[in-house]
């Protein structure tokens, strides 16, 4: 019984990891972040990132050439973006400022 139907051809799974990385860049890069999570929050979200992007290069045949390299270079940039200082590091955006209180 061959299913012609496969969860690598699905939409779902071909443009949800390359939309993550591409939107979770572009909030990253321009929202400022005005608290430092915790250590176990910062290393899940350098985890995830991690995966996402190897998810991408594993279906890399079928998700378009265009939205691939975009996706591939916005999950390079959240990395990118971490290692500009400490505060980066820690909350991964590029901006940190305190809330006026």
């Amino acid at each position: 019984m061959s299913d012609q139907s496969s969860t690598a051809t699905s939409p779902f799974v071909r443009y949800v990891p390359a939309g993550y990385l591409i939107v979770s860049f572009l909030w990253r890069l321009l929202t400022p972040a005005h608290e430092y999570p915790g250590r176990f929050s910062t290393y899940l979200e350098v985890g995830l990132d991690a995966l996402v992007i190897a998810g991408l290069v594993a279906i890399r045949a079928k998700v378009p050439t265009a939205l691939f390299w975009i996706a591939l270079i916005a999950g390079i940039g959240l990395f990118a973006i971490r290692l500009n200082g400490t505060a980066s590091w820690w909350t991964g955006h590029l901006i940190y400022t305190l809330s006026p209180r």
